[in-house]
Parts: structure tokens; C-alpha cells; sequence
């Protein structure tokens, strides 16, 4: 339909956002990545193969669409919980590019699924004839970061002010490219800022329910990748910022696990971003020991392990708080550290849940109780989006922390009763222009964008209903029109 009918293809992307998200994402599309090269799909982004460095530049100057100012690019090492997906991951990247649209009315236009060829280490992949991508085992070290520093050259020679959004690269590289290029370029990586984002936004919606602050919370964490360390990072300054509690410190009241035990400080066998997390405590080997010897308040998975949150630790969570809060974040579905139906009954129905894929709602005692699911969707395309409209240089994490606190407040404490930390993603793109108004506007106070040349005439001459800021009247103005042609 993208292809065919594409004037209906966006209609349905846009007028029916909440059915059709769980198609063109999680948790369709980690299947549409493992059998990527055995369905007939025509690859809607470019690919960059990593011995053709050298004519990057021309091969974006030669893209049909020139006026680009989104880009998705992976290179397919971290594909959700799945691994290694080669060039497969360009999958994930056209699907988290149709989510700017269908969420925050970007352009579609205006936006690029990027796949960054490096090889695959994945041997099936190897094996098989009709893989696509380039043969070869995956680059590592300086030839890595060559490939990766040419793309960067050629897309800011192409396009001075594209925003760069990283998916899914592996730990060892997720860090090291963000700290590198968040400095010289408009970039932000996904995996540990957005993923943090909304987290944090469904832990405060939470406290609201628990009618507790952040730093009454000990967070223990199952998992400590980029998702687990970008989450307690973004805990870490929130507590820094809006309680006052220096940042080692507010540290210490997120603990990891990973596959070995407990993250702490006699541990040495530790990669650089789960050091700041090793702290004095004694070691503990199983998920239950750390549970009993911590007495967490919340529990968030990021682990890619199904079943990790066994009853028996679901059980002794709830046995120490009135409203447990557990969150297991990891996708697809058969990765997530248990179901709702299992936090529900383990925790007889006191839990405060969200989780990465959807669950099904339950119903008891003639009350339905939703599952609330954290998808970076809520924020992401927005904080782009306003990246796109200030043309920002940089992007803070305070522009992350922003957002998760403004989204924490946008459902009642009567539907957070009934399970939604989150408000309804059929709401989607009315959720996304006051979310990319607040960047924006934060974005153009602190320097990191600029006001937009138009913003007084289009602000001044969009429809304002009481309680509309003029930054939402404008950014609700620059949203992507529906072609008039489309029949749904």
C-alpha cells in the first residue's frame, strides 16, 4: 500500500495510528526484520555499504527526495531483543521513520531509513542465499568508526541541518557514538535517551498513584545495557535536578543486575557504562536474592530474558510495597520479562504495570485494567520533530526530562487507577504538538535551536482554542496534511 496507494497508505497510518502501530512496529516488525529478505518487500530507505565510503555524498545526492531532515539509521548489530539482524535492521529503521509521521505529523517527505552496511556476525545470515547484505564479518575498531565518521561528513555536506537518530547499534558502539557526535551534530540515540524518556515518564505517572516521590524510589533494574544505564541516567538527574541530590548519589538508588549477578563495586570484570552503577553492596547472584536483600519499590526489565520475573519475585516485590511498579521494557513479546496477566495476579491486582510490547487488557469484579505500554513513540517523533522546526545544533537531555515529566501528567489519577501511566496513543499527534512545543520552546530559550523565521505570522495566523500557546499553534500548523485525494 506504502508503494501502491501511498495518498491511503498515510490516511491509514495517520486516522488510525493506535490499530496500526502494532503492524508497522512492535511487535510485527522484529518478525518483519528476522524474515526480512524472504518477504517481497521493496526497501523504502538507502543503504550504505561500508566499502563505498567514499561516495556516500553521492549516493544521497543521487536519493530522489533531496529536502531531507530526518534520518533513521542503524547498522543492524541490536535489532530489539534479537541480536544481530545484518542488513535485515533496515527493517527497524523504516519503521521507526513512519512513526514521525504517523505520531507527529512529520513529512513523510522529509524522511530517511538509513542502513549502514558494516558485514553481519550473524552466521545463519552467512549462510543464507538470499541474504542481501554484505558478506563479510562485521567491522570493528578504527575501520568502524571511518564508516560511521563518513556518513556523518557526507550527511552534514548533504544536509546541514538533518536530524540523526541512532537505533539499535550494540552497547560498544551506542555510547561512543553519541558522546562522540552529540557535540558536532543534531543527534540523539533512541535505544538509551528515548527508551529513558518514556520510562521515566511512566515511573512519575506511577508516583502519582502511589502519592510518592522520586526519591523515596529504589529502582532495581534486570538488565544493564544501554536501555538500563540511559534509563537510571535520566533518574539520576531528574532526582539531581528536582530534588536536589548530587548525582553520585542520586545513582545509588538505581542497582543492576546483568547475566553474572549483581552490578556493584567488587565486580571487575565491568563494562565503562555500568561502572557509575557498581556500588558498595554486597553481591547477589539470582533476580529473588537481590529482590530480598534490596526491597526494591520498582522493578524494570531490560533484559531480553522471558519469564525473568518469576511469580516468586513478583510476589516478593508486592509483599513490600502496597503498589508495586513493574515495568518489563524488553520487545518483542516473547522477550518481555513476564505478561501482565503474571504482574496482575502476582501482585493481586496492586500492580502499576507498563511494558515495552502490548498486552491485552484485564477485566475482574466487572473493572477492566489496561496495560500500559512505553513506547518511545510518545516521545521521540516529537522531540525530532522539534529539532526539525528550531533547526537545533545539539539536543540536551534536559529536552529529555522535560518531556517525561510533561507526558507523566497527561492522564487522571482515574485512569491511572485502571492501568493507563500513559494516554491513549489514539490521541497520538494532539499528545505530540503540545510535547513539541514544550522542546521547542525550551530548544530556542537555551540556545540549542533557533526561532523559526515564520513563527510570529504562522503562530499568529493558526486557529488558537483557549489554552493554546502560540509554540503549539505553530507546530500544529507545520503538521503533515492528509493528500485531499485519500478515501479513508
Amino acid at each position: 500500500m506504502q508503494r501502491q496507494r501511498e495518498s491511503d497508505f498515510y490516511s491509514l497510518l495517520v486516522k488510525h495510528t493506535e490499530e496500526i502501530l502494532p503492524y508497522v512496529y512492535t511487535p510485527t516488525v522484529g518478525e518483519a526484520c528476522q524474515r526480512y529478505h524472504h518477504l517481497p518487500i521493496v526497501t523504502q530507505g538507502l543503504y550504505l555499504e561500508s566499502g563505498s565510503k567514499s561516495k556516500f555524498l553521492k549516493q544521497m545526492q543521487a536519493w530522489p527526495q533531496q529536502d531531507v531532515r530526518v534520518v533513521v539509521v542503524t547498522d543492524g548489530e541490536r535489532i530489539l531483543g534479537l541480536g544481530d539482524l545484518g542488513s535485515s535492521g533496515m527493517g527497524i529503521a523504516e519503521g521507526k521513520i513512519l512513526l514521525y509521521t504517523a505520531a507527529a505529523g512529520v513529512n513523510p517527505r522529509v524522511c530517511l531509513p538509513v542502513f549502514l552496511d558494516v558485514g553481519t556476525n550473524n552466521k545463519s545470515l552467512l549462510q543464507d542465499p538470499m541474504y542481501k547484505g554484505l558478506r563479510q564479518p562485521r567491522l570493528r575498531g578504527a575501520a568502524y568508526h571511518e564508516v560511521v565518521a563518513s556518513f556523518m561528513a557526507a550527511l552534514q555536506q548533504w544536509q546541514p541541518h538533518v536530524l540523526v537518530q541512532f537505533e539499535d547499534f550494540a552497547n560498544h558502539n551506542a555510547f561512543e557514538l553519541l558522546n562522540e557526535y552529540r557535540s558536532q551534530a543534531c543527534v540523539f540515540n533512541d535505544d538509551i535517551q528515548g527508551t529513558a524518556c518514556i520510562t521515566l515518564a511512566g515511573i512519575l505517572s506511577a508516583l502519582r498513584a502511589t502519592g510518592k516521590s522520586l526519591a523515596e524510589q529504589q529502582i532495581l533494574f534486570y538488565g544493564a545495557g544501554e536501555a538500563g544505564t540511559g534509563i537510571a541516567e535520566l533518574i539520576a538527574m531528574a532526582l539531581e535536578r528536582r530534588h536536589g541530590i548530587p548525582r553520585d548519589q542520586a545513582r545509588q538508588h538505581c542497582i543492576f543486575m546483568d547475566s553474572k549477578g549483581l552490578v556493584c563495586a567488587s565486580r571487575t570484570d565491568l563494562q565503562p557504562h555500568k561502572v557509575p552503577f557498581a556500588h558498595e553492596l554486597p553481591f547477589q547472584r539470582s533476580l529473588l536474592d537481590a529482590v530480598n536483600a534490596f526491597r526494591p519499590t520498582a522493578l524494570i526489565g531490560v533484559s531480553a530474558v522471558k519469564n525473568a520475573f518469576s511469580p516468586d519475585v513478583i510476589q516478593a516485590l508486592s509483599s513490600m510495597n502496597e503498589r508495586p511498579i513493574v515495568f518489563p521494557l524488553s520487545n518483542p513479546t516473547d522477550k518481555a520479562e513476564c505478561t501482565y496477566e503474571e504482574a496482575f495476579q502476582g501482585s493481586a491486582g496492586s500492580v502499576l504495570f507498563a511494558s515495552g510490547s502490548p498486552f491485552p487488557p484485564i477485566t475482574t469484579g466487572g473493572v477492566t485494567h489496561h496495560a500500559a505500554q512505553a513506547n518511545n513513540a510518545y516521545v521521540f517523533p516529537a522531540i525530532g520533530f522539534a529539532a526539525v522546526l528550531t533547526r537545533a545544533t545539539t539536543i540536551s537531555d534536559d529536552v529529555f526530562l522535560t518531556a517525561a515529566e510533561m507526558l507523566s501528567h497527561m492522564t487522571s489519577l482515574e485512569e491511572l487507577e485502571r492501568g493507563l501511566l500513559f494516554p491513549r496513543f489514539s490521541a497520538i499527534q494532539v499528545i505530540s504538538a503540545l510535547l513539541t512545543g514544550a522542546v521547542a520552546e525550551q530548544m530556542v530559550r537555551t540556545g540549542e535551536g533557533s526561532l523559526p523565521d515564520d513563527f510570529d505570522a504562522v503562530a499568529s495566523a493558526a486557529p488558537r482554542p483557549a489554552g493554546t500557546s502560540a509554540w503549539e499553534a505553530y507546530v500544529r500548523a507545520k503538521m503533515f496534511k492528509l493528500p485531499v485525494e485519500s478515501k479513508l
